[in-house]
């Protein structure tokens, strides 16, 4: 096999993968030119990769192991030929990705693995940077721009931070139940005493546990508090060429619609993971490829 049919190969493999694992995200990649959307989903890949060391079942030294591996093959120290290296290593090449940010995600999941927690939202940020603000930049130098730029300062990598923020915020919500379950808990301890939530719910199923006003109030003060960070992520809109806008706002429209519908039913968010439809998925991409064109 060549070169060019082993890059192709592991393209495909990236996109097959995004596709079935990543509904949320895939629907806007899809948006994107070819070259852009291969490059998106070699990013992913990685990035999932990275997710399940930190969420499967080995222990935590085998996991801390895996996750030094794969910051020596990010960092060219060991070579790895398998499909997702393969094809990152060819969009690096191609979009100048800042793979720094890549090793940033993998000290984020470093984090989980370790069992951080958080007292406050200041403490909570840098981690929510790390493992989704990270996926942001790295998107930004994938993303086409727009000529002319936008007259102002315009801080792209910070928007794409900001974005990353919003959007993981909006993920911690629709995993309480689960992460609960495997005794995890992002919510600030600071949030958990403003609400009256008593310390224990830092115990495994303790937020997935029956109705509390107290709780369903909780998983609205930090819904409104991603819907600010959207906002002030959303001016990246304005860097962007027509398909990558197109692309950043499908992937937006949709968390800010799950984050809508945790916001009205906090107490089922606690006892389920939600989605959105497919139907609807499908329409904000459409729209969203239909308001970048204006």
């Amino acid at each position: 096999m060549s070169e060019h049919d082993a890059i192709a190969d592991a393209y495909r493999h990236c996109e097959a993968l995004t596709r079935s694992q990543a509904a949320n995200f895939f629907y806007g990649i899809y948006l994107l030119p070819r070259e852009r959307r291969q490059a998106m989903c070699a990013v992913y890949a990685f990035a999932r990769r990275v997710d399940d060391i930190g969420d499967g079942s080995l222990g935590q030294d085998e996991k801390l192991s895996r996750l030094q591996a794969q910051e020596r093959v990010l960092a060219g120290r060991e070579t790895d030929s398998d499909p997702v290296m393969v094809a990152l290593s060819d969009a690096a090449t191609r979009f100048a990705l800042p793979l720094g940010a890549l090793g940033e995600l993998i000290e984020g999941v470093r984090m989980d693995v370790r069992g951080v927690t958080y007292e406050s939202f200041d403490e909570l940020v840098p981690y929510c940077r790390r493992v989704a603000g990270s996926i942001g930049r790295c998107s930004l130098a994938i993303f086409g721009r727009r000529h002319p730029a936008p007259a102002g300062p315009l801080d792209g990598p910070r928007l794409a931070d900001d974005l990353g923020v919003a959007m993981q915020l909006t993920n911690i919500l629709r995993d309480l139940r689960e992460d609960a379950e495997n005794g995890r808990v992002y919510l600030p301890a600071e949030d958990l005493r403003r609400f009256g939530v008593n310390a224990s719910a830092r115990a495994p199923g303790a937020l997935s546990g029956a109705d509390s006003a107290e709780l369903d109030e909780l998983v609205r003060f930090e819904a409104q508090r991603a819907r600010e960070w959207f906002g002030r992520g959303m001016p990246l809109v304005e860097l962007l060429d027509r398909r990558s806008a197109a692309c950043l706002l499908a992937m937006t429209g949709i968390y800010r619609g799950l984050l809508d519908r945790i916001e009205s039913s906090p107490a089922l968010a606690r006892r389920q993971r939600l989605s959105l439809p497919s139907s609807q998925k499908a329409w904000v991409a459409v729209r969203s490829l239909l308001g970048a064109a204006t």
